[in-house]
């Protein structure tokens, strides 16, 4: 290198980095035209990793703390770039800086749904979504394998593989159906361990270290969430004949306030009740669906069966009309 080379290189005396962006993971330190001099100091913040790669081979890690870069705290370096003259030189390298704090609030859900076997309800779609954390653990395997030689690394780089591997190894668990879904709610925790479990390999393999998983909320399709919500409601009713009735009464008033429609006037009224008792002999044969063989009648309100003459339901307390 001449003279002139040699001045018109940019000596560095202090190395340091200050994060200004809170998703940046990894960051290469601006080298261009630029060496390191000899007995310059690196600083390495708390919830940091210094890199020093030469040639493209990774020469010394650096964690949190100060440094003076001689010949005895950069070992590797020195023997790979062969110095003779004890390292009094300036020299090149490239540094990378790691962000290893943690990485919180990262959220995960299904696009779509997920088929899985249920033992009560046989197949069954499901949706789920909740949060995770995550911080680097490895910093050379993680520049290895995931950052390289980019000089910035996001967390938006990396979150779309981190989601599809959430959603791959929650599948996985939930594919033999060893818990029924409507115990899923009770058993969430423990749910979000075994995910956490199944996932944490595949985190170390990047690098990292997952610290936290959690499942928020795991729900059925719309459309399979209403039949759900119509056979609770069956349950809740005690039996079909009961229900059946139940929704009969429960629509007659709404019918009544409506005098342009069919049920106006009085006639929709009486084909409320009409209906209501076929209904009840059908499902349910015997004395106790003929209210008519029996002097009885429909609350309007409850549709539990109450003697004709009264005015009031002994059930409910409706009145009736």
């Amino acid at each position: 290198m001449s003279i002139l080379e040699f001045l018109g290189k940019q000596l560095i005396d202090v190395i340091q980095w200050t994060e200004t962006d809170d998703n940046l993971l990894a960051y290469r330190y601006p080298m261009q035209d630029m060496e390191i001099q000899n007995g310059g100091r690196l600083t390495v913040r708390e919830s940091q990793v210094a890199l020093f790669v030469n040639e493209g081979r990774i020469a010394d890690v650096f964690a949190p703390g100060s440094y003076t870069l001689t010949t005895r705290n950069l070992p590797v370096l020195t023997d790979l770039m062969n110095w003779d003259k004890g390292f009094q030189s300036p020299f090149k390298s490239d540094v990378y800086f790691f962000s290893t704090r943690l990485r919180i609030d990262q959220r995960w859900g299904t696009a779509t749904p997920i088929t899985i076997r249920d033992k009560e309800f046989g197949a069954l779609r499901l949706r789920g979504y909740g949060i995770y954390a995550y911080r680097i653990a490895d910093p050379k395997l993680f520049y290895n394998s995931v950052s390289g030689t980019r000089d910035a690394y996001y967390v938006s780089d990396l979150e779309g593989q981190l989601r599809n591997t959430v959603v791959a190894k929650m599948t996985e668990v939930f594919a033999p159906g060893e818990v029924a879904f409507l115990d899923m709610a009770a058993h969430q925790s423990e749910l979000a361990e075994r995910i956490a479990g199944e996932l944490k390999p595949a985190f170390t393999k990047l690098g990292l270290e997952l610290a936290q998983f959690v499942v928020e909320n795991l729900s059925l399709p719309e459309e399979l969430q209403k039949v759900l919500d119509q056979r609770i409601s069956v349950t809740m009713a005690g039996d079909l004949g009961r229900y059946t009735r139940f929704q009969t009464a429960q629509s007659l008033p709404l019918a009544a306030e409506n005098p342009g429609g069919a049920a106006g006037a009085g006639l929709g009224l009486g084909m409320g009740f009409t209906m209501a008792q076929m209904i009840a002999r059908a499902v349910k044969p015997g004395p106790e669906a003929s209210p008519t063989e029996t002097g009885a009648k429909f609350c309007i309100d409850c549709g539990h069966p109450m003697p004709r003459q009264a005015r009031f339901c002994p059930d409910c307390g409706k009145a009736q009309v």
